[in-house]
């Protein structure tokens, strides 16, 4: 029997894989992989079976973005971002996309970092005021992934008008009143399409609103946020796995004619290799342990979740940097696949919300304080 592994598979080894050289060199989005990804009914993997969706949960997530991650880190930070959105729409949209999503015929991302509170999502700066009888909302959102390529957003907004930090919106992407600004030229994950997006005078029906007014916060912290930081956590998995097997084959294929050896019978460079692996592995498990605390529903869940990215963030930063090392001049050129990895884990590290804030959080939870500061009205 076909799995959706196997599925999965055969779209990287068709699509996916060939494709990620250009889209990184070219800043492409990722067109192709998506279509094929929605028609073989991944895009709707953790979508509801009551809608027709696969019916998989955060470790099936997990397990297709580790894999995508492996072969093209655009591609795989899209359907990341995708994946975060549906446990909230699922919750809280309307029925007609929840099986548009399960069909694999509409691509959702989040928009909540704007200018002005940056990474700090918790903090919206953006508006949403009374408009005879519908909502405006105005705002300026920093970076969104798939900006101008998905279907939707899910939207953050300051409340409408009652109390709390923030509110979410479901806001079709062809709504009047909103603009991609400029395009992406950056360092690493050049294929998502991640581009500011400006929303002036944009107006909605209240029915847009996902959740009750000033709850955003605590419907991101519940069913976006986990989703994320585990998703988020497997990308670097993905990542660390692709980049060691890369520079194993490298190690081993190559050889020093004079010495009449391979790279990787080099005490040296052994080493750096054996470090890679452990540092793979223990992010791996790290990963598997977070999956099974929510599995489990552990007292340790909660914290595993906060810590899970941070830590396997900064260990993809440690193993891409020693496989240039170890991978030396042949690194740095583009058809090795070393340094486009490099340049992918450095530019997940920083998506909000970042290590930093991530340590924070960890701290604050070990303290026993309250995870965020409240926001000033």
């Amino acid at each position: 029997m076909t799995t959706y592994l196997d599925t999965l598979e055969r779209v990287i080894n068709e699509v996916v894989a060939p494709s990620a050289t250009d889209i990184d060199r070219h800043s492409t989005y990722p067109s192709s992989a998506l279509d094929a990804l929605g028609e073989a009914g991944l895009l709707g993997l953790v979508s509801s079976t009551e809608v027709g969706g696969g019916g998989e949960g955060l470790a099936a997530a997990a397990q297709v973005i580790e894999r995508l991650a492996g072969a093209c880190g655009s591609t795989a930070m899209v359907v990341l971002m995708h994946y975060a959105t549906i446990g909230l729409i699922e919750a809280h949209g309307p029925d007609d996309v929840r099986a548009a999503i399960a069909a694999g015929r509409h691509l959702s991302t989040l928009a909540f970092s704007e200018a002005g509170s940056r990474s700090h999502f918790w903090a919206p700066m953006g508006t949403a005021t009374a408009a005879d009888g519908r909502a405006r909302l105005d705002a300026r959102k920093s970076w969104v992934t798939s900006a101008g390529e998905a279907d939707s957003y899910v939207w953050s907004s300051r409340p409408l008008g009652t109390a709390g930090p923030m509110t979410l919106w479901l806001v079709p992407a062809d709504t009047r009143g909103l603009a991609v600004a400029g395009g992406f030229d950056g360092l690493g994950l050049r294929g998502n399409g991640s581009t500011p997006v400006n929303a002036d005078g944009v107006v909605v029906p209240l029915d847009a609103m996902l959740g009750d007014d000033g709850q955003g916060l605590d419907l991101a912290m519940t069913l976006v946020l986990p989703w994320f930081l585990v998703m988020s956590a497997a990308f670097s998995v993905g990542v660390m796995e692709a980049v060691t097997a890369e520079a194993t084959v490298h190690l081993t294929s190559t050889r020093l004619e004079h010495l009449g050896r391979s790279l990787g019978e080099q005490p040296v460079t052994r080493l750096e290799l054996a470090r890679m692996r452990v540092d793979t592995d223990r992010s791996r498990a790290f990963v598997n342990d977070t999956l099974a605390a929510l599995g489990e529903e552990r007292p340790d869940a909660g914290l595993r979740v906060l810590e899970v990215k941070a830590a396997t963030a900064e260990s993809a930063i440690e193993v891409t940097e020693r496989a240039m090392k170890v991978c030396g001049g042949s690194a740095f050129r583009k058809e090795l696949g070393v340094e486009r990895r490099f340049r992918d884990a450095r530019a997940a590290r920083v998506m909000a919300p970042t290590t930093d804030a991530l340590l924070d959080f960890v701290g604050r939870a070990v303290c026993g304080l309250p995870l965020i500061e409240e926001v000033p009205a």
